[in-house]
């Protein structure tokens, strides 16, 4: 349906860390997880946010199309945009149709006929692969690692391009026995073109404090990103 509405927290217009080159990122509304380390906190009640149709994005996105070169495009982000397929897959199709780049950024946790469908219309899918064991992905996320790797799965199967994305968080997940683990993933799923570390912030504790909200990671070092690219290149030299 051409009216299909999104319901979107904001919008960064020239992105350049959602996705391969520069991209009209979409941040979209509602989502299911509790991460310790979310950085979104505002775009977790789905239907809040402002609402758009697939025409209103196609003309707000039309004044950024050159500069997107030949890698830039669209990213989905949120929020999880999983909860609003039938607007992700109307958007990314007529992004399809205009020859613009579509990059999914999600947790991977909805799998049904939509969402494999809305799949086959991402040229990049970035997966946000919280932890490397179960205890410590549902402790930290509120989501079955099972679930994630069920995704990739489908993402293999489907020959999605895929970058592997994980935050880094001091005295969490900040290990070589983590790392490792991610390596063989990417060794082992031929659709992980990429893999990306990305260091804890706290930037985001301002907005938990204007929600009413504790940050669970407020008393947590940040990362630094070169202690994250250190471990990166360690790990790295064993593969």
């Amino acid at each position: 349906m051409a009216d299909t509405i999104g319901y979107v927290s904001s919008v960064q217009s020239l992105g350049a860390v959602d996705g391969p080159g520069v991209r009209y990122v979409l941040f979209m509304q509602g989502c299911p997880l509790r991460c310790k380390c979310c950085h979104n906190p505002e775009t977790w009640e789905l239907g809040k946010g402002t609402a758009y149709t697939v025409d209103d994005v196609m003309q707000k996105l039309s004044r950024y199309v050159s500069y997107f070169g030949e890698k830039g495009g669209v990213t989905l982000s949120g929020g999880e945009p999983l909860l609003q397929t039938e607007f992700a897959t109307e958007l990314f199709s007529r992004c399809k149709s205009e020859g613009i780049s579509t990059c999914l950024d999600t947790s991977g946790c909805i799998l049904d006929d939509k969402v494999e469908k809305l799949l086959t219309l991402c040229d990049t899918v970035l997966l946000d692969y919280k932890m490397t064991n179960e205890q410590d992905y549902f402790d930290f996320s509120r989501m079955h690692m099972s679930q994630a790797d069920k995704f990739l799965e489908k993402l293999d199967d489907l020959k999605v391009t895929t970058w592997l994305r994980q935050v880094i968080v001091p005295g969490i997940n900040d290990n070589e026995q983590n790392v490792i683990k991610l390596f063989e993933l990417k060794k082992k799923y031929a659709c992980i073109e990429k893999l990306e570390l990305l260091p804890f912030h706290k930037a985001c504790v301002t907005k938990y404090e204007q929600l009413g909200l504790d940050f669970p990671l407020k008393n947590t070092p940040e990362a630094t990103k070169s202690q994250v690219n250190e471990l990166f290149e360690k790990i790295q030299k064993k593969f």
